[in-house]
């Protein structure tokens, strides 16, 4: 690797509250002159971005756009556009950073992006900083405990609606559900339909004005849920 060739560091930011990101992710957003956060191709606004941009000192920060979609070939576009705007960065010798929400590898964009740059720059030196992923945020604003002895845990995503949910909660003790808001009522059926609702708690913008615990998912039927949105399922009940 060239000695000018500058680092990639994979960011997670944490769930939302500005408070639980990471001694280590403060440390480097000090000091690079870049900063790439992901937001849609339909605004420059970054979730991510917008929880740390107190903390970045003077770097410069670029918008990476990244589409909506479950179309594969729409998706390989943006990544490697994306990752070209980032080796340019990388190749001039600048230390660079990506922002994510939660943690970088879980559920997230710059895993799609991290290949994508090692595909086209083997050789390009990445440092993956872990960040406190929205579920355990959301366990611990519940109170709720993601396993207990010798429990099973399964996370999974609600993006296709509640079939994951019947195949996770066969094989395990306790499930989270990510990505819900888009197919909630759905999954409220799933639930309703496995006998789980008394099982199942919702939180909802975790570390962000407007949070909310629901224990009870029954008023929900129906509702337009926030697009940051998470279910807790214990199969042997909440315990309270």
């Amino acid at each position: 690797m060239s000695a000018t060739t500058g680092v990639l560091y994979g960011i997670g930011v944490g769930p939302g509250d500005p408070e639980l990101i990471t001694l280590k992710a403060l440390r480097v957003l000090e000091r690079v002159p870049y900063v790439f956060a992901a937001a849609s191709t339909k605004n420059d606004y970054s979730l991510a971005l917008n929880i740390v941009r107190h903390y970045i000192a003077q770097a410069e920060v670029e918008p990476l756009h990244f589409p909506m979609t479950s179309d594969r070939g729409i998706l390989e576009q943006a990544w490697e556009a994306n990752a070209r705007k980032v080796l340019e960065v990388l190749q001039r010798g600048q230390d660079a950073a990506f922002l994510t929400i939660g943690d970088p590898l879980t559920y997230s964009t710059y895993g799609y992006l991290l290949k994508t740059v090692k595909k086209m720059n083997p050789e390009i030196q990445a440092v993956t900083i872990p960040g406190i992923t929205s579920y355990n945020a959301a366990a611990a604003l519940a109170n709720i405990p993601l396993t207990e002895g010798e429990e099973s845990f399964y996370l999974v995503s609600g993006a296709r609606g509640g079939d994951r949910l019947r195949e996770a909660i066969a094989t395990s003790d306790n499930v989270v559900m990510l990505k819900t808001y888009r197919h909630f009522d759905k999954i409220f059926e799933t639930l309703e339909e496995l006998g789980l609702l008394d099982c199942a708690t919702c939180i909802s913008m975790c570390g962000l004005s407007g949070q909310t615990v629901v224990h009870d998912l029954r008023p929900l039927r129906n509702q337009k849920m926030p697009y940051l949105s998470l279910i807790i399922i214990k199969r042997k009940g909440r315990g309270f």
